[in-house]
């Protein structure tokens, strides 16, 4: 089976003349994976994202998802893909809420019944049936995402992308909406792809971690694996969770530990250790 997306040593140059490009080893997502990409800032993580939505054509190198070329086959590569863009405000495009969800749905020419039943039943699932009559833009933050995860997810699209879909979101906003993130990848196998800096959510939500350094990926592994090349990540100015941070610590002075995802898994560890 082909992968779902994969992106071969591409570069793009901007009206500006900026050329930003992105090599190293292929950018690789299998059906049915939650992939986190990490960069610094201004490192290319949402030329990237662009690219693979079909917003971009690079000048050099190779974009596919699902074996097209999103950029020549968009609507087609389109149907495929949910988003949830930075400013959930930029999604805000309806008078009510319940517009805001069935957005997608309409453009596909679904039937108003059917529509009504869809958006009604993902309100549901993320909690949200008591906003579908408000105004979006009046929204808290962490409302704003929830309902712009509902409109990418209206469709049930086989593959999510999502461009640091936790700035600006208070912790209890942030717990909610990785706990929905992953609800959707459990329950309904969607693919996850997403852009973030908040490096402690990262054990979270990642099966596959991807680090972006000066137009190279230097780093492919799962969390644990990308959290322990401590001198690469400083390079990329990046830095392992703080969680991680302590564990690796402990490590090196001798205790055999596990790097825990969880505080309760830390905790768990640490007492075990002093119950020895």
């Amino acid at each position: 089976m082909n992968p779902m997306v994969k992106v071969q040593c591409i570069k793009h140059i901007y009206p500006d003349r900026t050329e930003v490009s992105l090599c190293g080893m292929d950018f690789i997502i299998e059906q049915g994976q939650r992939v986190v990409v990490l960069g610094a800032n201004g490192e290319g993580k949402t030329t990237l994202l662009s690219h693979v939505l079909g917003l971009l054509k690079p000048v050099e190198g190779t974009v596919e998802v699902m074996g097209l070329s999103p950029y020549d086959h968009f609507h087609q590569t389109r149907r495929q893909m949910g988003v949830v863009f930075q400013n959930a405000d930029e999604q805000m495009i309806g008078p009510r809420v319940y517009d805001d969800i069935a957005f997608t749905a309409r453009n596909e020419g679904m039937q108003e019944e059917e529509i009504k039943e869809k958006v009604k039943a993902m309100a549901k699932e993320l909690g949200i049936e008591p906003l579908l009559s408000k105004v979006p833009h009046y929204l808290s933050g962490g409302q704003k995402k929830k309902v712009a995860l509902a409109g990418a997810m209206i469709t049930e699209p086989p593959l999510l992308i999502l461009d640091e879909p936790f700035d600006s979101l208070d912790p209890k906003s942030k717990n909610e909406f990785i706990d929905q993130l992953n609800y959707f990848h459990q329950k309904k196998g969607t693919t996850l792809l997403i852009t973030t800096h908040d490096m402690n959510i990262v054990p979270l939500i990642a099966d596959v971690v991807y680090v972006i350094y000066q137009g190279q990926i230097v780093l492919k592994g799962s969390w644990e694996e990308v959290f322990q090349k401590e001198e690469i990540l400083e390079k990329a100015h990046l830095q392992a969770p703080l969680l991680v941070d302590l564990f690796l610590r402990l490590r090196k002075k001798g205790y055999n530990l596990s790097l825990p995802a969880t505080t309760e898994e830390g905790e768990a560890q640490i007492l075990t250790l002093l119950d020895k």
